[in-house]
This record gives C-alpha cells, sequence and structure tokens, in this order.
C-alpha cells in the first residue's frame, strides 16, 4: 500500500512539475506583441504627435529668437483673441443647446410616433452624419441667402429689389447652420437609448392615467439624460472646433478661434501667434473631450441601437 500511494503521489505531480518550465513563455509573447505595435506607434508620432509638438514649440518662440511665454501673453492681452474667445464659446453653446432641443424633440417623434417611413428617416440619420458641414451651409445658402430661393420667391411676389432675409452672414446664421449640421449627433445616441426602453414602463405608466408628457418626463427622460448628456459633449466639442461653416458662410464679422488661427497664419504671416491660438484651442478641445470620454463611460460606451432599430411601430 505505500509503494501504491507513493505511485500515485508521484504520478499527480508530474504533470505539474512538467507543465511549470511553461511559465517563461510569456516574456518573448509581450515581447513579440510589443514589436508589433511598434510600427503604428511610430507612424501616429510622427504623423500627428510631431507636428502637434512643432506647434506647441513654435507657440514658445517669439520671432526675435530665444524661447520664452512671452508670445502668449502678447496674444492673450489681444483683443481680437478675446472676441474669437468669446465668439466661440457663445456660439459652441449655443449650437449645442439648439441641437439638444431639436434632436430630442425630433428622436421623440421618430421612436415613439408611428408615422409612414419612421424607419427610413431614422435610417437617413447615419447617413446624414457623414455629410461634410460646408454641403449644409450650402444648402442654407441656398434656401436663405440673399439670392436664395426664399428671397427669391418674395422678390417675385412682392417685386421688390431685395428679399427680406439676410441673417446668413451673422452670427445668427453661423448658428442656424451648426444647428442643423450637429442635431443628428445627438439625435444618434438618443435613438440608441431609446432603443433600449422597455415599452412595458410606457404601456403601464398609460394604464395609469399618465398623460404624453408626463410620461416623457417620468420615465422616457431619466432613461434619456445619460444619452443625451453624452451627445451634448460631443457637440460642444465639434463645435468648439469648426471651421468650414463659419468660412462657408461668408460671416466676416464672426472670428472664432480656429478663423483666428487661419487669419494669423495664412494673412497675417504670423505663426507663432497662429500656434499661441492653436494651442489655447487644443487645450480647451481635450478638456471637452475628457468630459465627452467620462459621459460616454458612464453610460456604457454608448451601445448601439438593438437590432430591431428604434422601439415605435412607425410604418416603412
Amino acid at each position: 500500500m505505500p509503494r501504491t500511494d507513493t505511485a500515485a503521489a508521484a504520478a499527480t505531480t508530474a504533470p505539474a512539475r512538467a507543465a511549470a518550465p511553461a511559465r517563461p513563455r510569456a516574456r518573448p509573447r509581450r515581447t513579440g506583441a510589443a514589436l508589433r505595435a511598434l510600427p503604428p506607434v511610430a507612424a501616429l508620432g510622427l504623423v500627428f504627435l510631431y507636428p502637434l509638438a512643432l506647434v506647441v514649440w513654435q507657440s514658445f518662440t517669439p520671432e526675435d529668437g530665444g524661447h520664452s511665454t512671452a508670445p502668449y501673453a502678447e496674444v492673450l492681452a489681444e483683443a481680437s483673441f478675446r472676441t474669437a474667445l468669446t465668439n466661440t464659446v457663445l456660439i459652441a453653446v449655443g449650437a449645442t443647446v439648439g441641437a439638444l432641443l431639436l434632436g430630442l424633440a425630433l428622436s421623440l417623434v421618430i421612436a415613439f410616433v408611428p408615422f409612414p417611413g419612421g424607419r427610413a428617416l431614422s435610417r437617413f440619420i447615419d447617413l446624414f452624419l457623414a455629410f461634410p458641414s460646408f454641403l449644409i451651409t450650402l444648402a442654407l445658402l441656398f434656401l436663405y441667402g440673399t439670392v436664395g430661393m426664399a428671397n427669391g420667391l418674395w422678390t417675385d411676389l412682392t417685386g421688390a429689389a431685395h428679399g427680406p432675409l439676410d441673417f446668413l452672414h451673422t452670427p445668427w446664421g453661423v448658428l442656424l447652420a451648426e444647428v442643423t449640421y450637429f442635431t443628428p449627433f445627438v439625435m444618434r445616441p438618443l435613438l440608441a437609448a431609446f432603443s433600449q426602453l422597455e415599452t412595458g414602463q410606457l404601456e403601464a405608466a398609460a394604464s395609469l392615467g399618465a398623460r404624453p408628457w408626463r410620461i416623457v418626463r417620468t420615465v422616457i427622460l431619466p432613461e434619456a439624460l445619460p444619452s443625451l448628456a453624452a451627445g451634448g459633449a460631443l457637440v460642444l466639442v465639434l463645435c468648439l472646433n469648426e471651421f468650414g461653416i463659419v468660412l462657408f458662410t461668408g460671416a466676416k464679422d464672426v472670428v472664432t478661434l480656429p478663423v483666428l488661427v487661419y487669419t494669423k497664419a495664412m494673412l497675417d504671416g504670423d505663426y507663432t501667434g497662429a500656434c499661441v491660438v492653436a494651442v489655447v484651442n487644443i487645450v480647451l478641445s481635450v478638456a471637452l473631450y475628457a468630459l465627452y470620454r467620462t459621459v460616454m463611460s458612464r453610460t456604457g460606451g454608448g451601445a448601439g441601437p438593438r437590432p430591431g432599430g428604434v422601439p415605435h411601430r412607425a410604418g416603412a
């Protein structure tokens, strides 16, 4: 019996001893993974991080040579910079609020109000996200520009020399264009959140006599607030860096930070000042992006819609 127990013990410990030398193989695997990751990391550093580092370095390089914070003091003291910063923040916040309100209203209609073509409209929103911003601006110019369709119809009916609409070259025109373009960026996460909402909750609330607005306020909005916050944070980041819409509206008196970077670099030849403004814009963008990532992490990473699409029963 003792010999049998000894043999059994040896048989059970033998595989463990044989498997022990396999542990050091993890280190070569990690080394191989690091070597495979080196080319894309190097390409990223060469294409993106190196030019970004040059911009930051140039922002601390005055025209008379040396390195100091004097360019920041000069640019931050300029009235044009303060005006551009104010315009950027006000337009970005206004466009974000407008996109949130309009996106929430349209998402509620698409998700919970049955109508023909509802599903096709929800699919079109995904396609709309791929449109360039200047295309939407051109469409608004064709509609509401000084020689657009609305003014042309007015002059044909009244015989006037000019139409009444001339706001696209003002901050209100930039605001309208940004709200129009960025509203789908709010609608996409909202529709995804509505697709996760249990319709039984809505039916239970309706059976208890709750009116539609109360159902929206007490049942739908609490579920949609994380997605609404994520969409708003994303739109705020995008509006802060928007350049094409301001350029294509022709709003010469509307100077934002991206426009100021273009003006200093291309028109004034002040590359150091342009880099200073660019660094300030980058800092604001990174801060808002960190806020956006925080909101997205709390909402589960922006889960996509279920295969069934939005929860309403709209006809195709």
